[in-house]
């Protein structure tokens, strides 16, 4: 996994600018601490921060192939788990390598095959490859958006970089928003919509999408998107095939040079990757599988029990680590060090995020690095088989609106008049869901709740979970690990997608396909626990200091957040006793001591990053 970065420009002669390039791949350093790498030609520029997982000897990057009178450079972000196949196949067709690494392997089918090496591509990642003779640029993102790319585009000149904080690097980029970039913070955020990155003139490059840029201009074009058909399959074929393949995803998500661990929360999914991976592990003579949880200081003292999240973890994580026998670490943080991180938090998004929930994760991989480069984890599950309340809830169901952001006109009641007036939040959210809703795949036939729910799948893999996918992806990177995701490989995800509701929910439980294709490989007791999302702070004293954080903000003249909310409103939450917030904002977890949060993190990102308003 790496940080990369680019510019290509057709009014300059970029090797009089190695520094701008120095500087714009630096700031990628925590993504990739093993090694750096930079190439420069008239007119493209291309910048690589290394973090070291398959044959770390090799696969330096920029990496430069020439083939007859062509030259082919690539930088890359990502993991091919079909590498191997990949290979034999290319060596079939006359190809020689000179290392053991993907990097080689995904250039040399891009100089094989072209944009058509996407369709064989089984993996993560974001790329772009200079074609010198022609003058091209090809970038590519993978199928469901795991590994992130942004761009720039504006006369001439096409910027690019994992993060925004790349691009945002060159001096001809400024820090700079509209109203619909404000409407993305206040009313959609922590989210974003596909393609968006908030910054004025930055977009990101969408899932299963592919750039093309050359003298003639940018184009942009989708190379893979959900489709809905019949699925044919009955219970037990149905339930033989997710445990095919979500077994052979986990077992080739598990290759890697260096150590590999997993993240145990004790629930159904990563507990379910982590039995796979300790069988994995002993029938390749590769020992135990280190596991890790996190915590927070008296979490079992406040910790109180609703829909969101029916019981603790601690329990459920002492059953797997007796069942499996792993080698765990407990990893457990107080609130000063929670709010300390929600700063750091914006850093390393470029953006205010999900609060506590990025700044525990930010901390829970700084300390899972000391013993490991590679984890599992277990995102993503929830929104591909339903596990999320709201597919169970009627009022969530038919609120017309992303069930996940029912409290748009509360969001609004927090901001100035002016914005409000603004930015129309809740005609901006309307609008967002009917573009989504637009976008389903139709199955000729389908009507009525069966409808309805493939309309809610859709949604969450499409505008949820990337929001989730985003968060991992920039908090384990900036602390220098590379977190994998095997639910979200695109065979399983394509396959579950047409599993109709009925045969989802198999046994009257959410998830219940999932449930009987792990039978055996998890206890019973595990295998039908309740969902409990990611575990996030219950002490008090959490709400008391970002309440403070918040209140000495707005009593700061200098403050840019003010002229964007409802001061007197906030300083009444803040000063309040009550819990007027008991509900989420946002998600499951975020409630009220995130939106205050959240608050702080928009008043950082703008102080830090000298966001200007336009």
């Amino acid at each position: 996994m790496c940080g990369i970065t680019g510019w290509i420009d057709w009014k300059k002669d970029l090797t009089n600018y190695p520094s701008i390039l120095e500087t714009m791949t630096e700031t990628l350093a925590n993504r990739g601490p093993d090694a750096s790498g930079t190439w420069i030609s008239a007119h493209c520029a291309f910048g690589h921060r290394r973090l070291s997982v398959i044959d770390p000897e090799n696969g330096a990057q920029p990496m430069v192939r020439k083939v007859g009178d062509d030259t082919y450079t690539l930088v890359y972000n990502g993991e091919l788990y079909n590498a191997l196949e990949l290979r034999k196949e290319l060596e079939s067709r006359g190809h020689r390598f000179s290392t053991n690494c993907d990097t080689e392997v995904l250039l040399v089918a891009y100089i094989e095959w072209g944009r058509d090496c996407l369709d064989r591509f089984n993996g993560i990642f974001a790329f772009a490859v200079w074609n010198e003779k022609d003058q091209t640029v090809f970038m590519a993102r993978d199928r469901v958006g795991v590994k992130p790319l942004f761009y720039s585009h504006d006369n001439g000149t096409l910027l690019f970089g994992s993060e925004p904080k790349a691009i945002l690097a060159h001096p001809s980029v400024q820090a700079s928003v509209t109203a619909e970039g404000l409407a993305e913070i206040f009313i959609v955020g922590p989210a974003r919509t596909p393609g968006h990155g908030v910054y004025e003139n930055l977009a990101e490059l969408k899932p299963g999408h592919y750039l093309v840029y050359d003298r003639s201009g940018l184009r942009t074009a989708s190379y893979w998107k959900l489709q809905s058909h019949e699925h044919e399959d009955d219970l037990d074929t149905t339930v033989a095939r997710v445990r095919e393949l979500l077994i052979d995803t986990v077992e080739r998500q598990l290759v890697s040079d260096v150590p590999v661990c997993s993240l145990l929360s004790g629930g159904l999914d990563s507990s379910a990757l982590t039995s796979i991976a300790m069988s994995y592990y002993k029938e390749t003579g590769q020992g135990i599988v280190p596991t890790f949880s996190v915590d927070y200081v008296d979490n079992d003292k406040h910790f109180k029990s609703n829909l969101f999240q029916p019981n603790a973890d601690a329990p459920w994580i002492h059953r797997m680590t007796d069942y499996l026998g792993t080698q765990h670490t407990y990893v457990e943080f107080d609130t000063p060090e929670l709010v300390t991180a929600l700063k750091e938090g914006v850093r390393a998004r470029d953006l205010p995020g999900m609060a506590d929930v990025d700044a525990s994760l930010l901390l829970f991989c700084r300390e899972i690095k000391k013993h490991a480069t590679v984890a599992v984890s277990g995102e993503a599950a929830d929104e591909i088989f339903g596990g999320y309340p709201w597919f169970h809830r009627e009022e969530a169901l038919n609120a017309g609106t992303f069930p996940w952001a029912l409290s748009t006109k509360e969001r609004g009641e927090l901001l100035s008049p002016d914005l409000l007036d603004w930015v129309k939040p809740e005609q901006y959210i309307s609008d967002r869901y009917r573009q989504a809703l637009d976008e389903v795949p139709v199955l000729s036939g389908e009507t009525g709740r069966k409808a309805r729910m493939r309309e809610m799948s859709y949604l969450n893999i499409t505008r949820f979970m990337p929001t989730l996918l985003d968060r991992k992806d920039r908090m384990s990177m900036y602390a220098g690990l590379e977190v994998r995701v095997p639910y979200t490989d695109h065979r399983l995800v394509e396959y579950v997608f047409n599993i109709p509701w009925e045969l989802k929910t198999a046994g009257e439980r959410e998830k219940g396909i999932l449930r009987k294709a792990l039978t055996g490989i998890l206890p019973e007791d595990v295998l039908y626990r309740k969902k409990s999302p990611y575990p996030k702070t219950h002490n008090p004293n959490y709400l008391a200091a970002v309440k403070s954080w918040v209140l000495e903000i707005l009593d700061d003249s200098s403050s840019p957040l003010r002229q964007f909310i409802n001061v007197p409103k906030i300083k009444a939450l803040a000063s309040s006793d009550a819990d007027q917030f008991n509900l989420p904002w946002f998600g499951q977890l975020m409630t009220g001591p995130q939106l205050f949060a959240y608050l702080g993190q928009v008043d950082t990102w703008m102080r830090e990053y000298h966001v200007s308003v336009k």
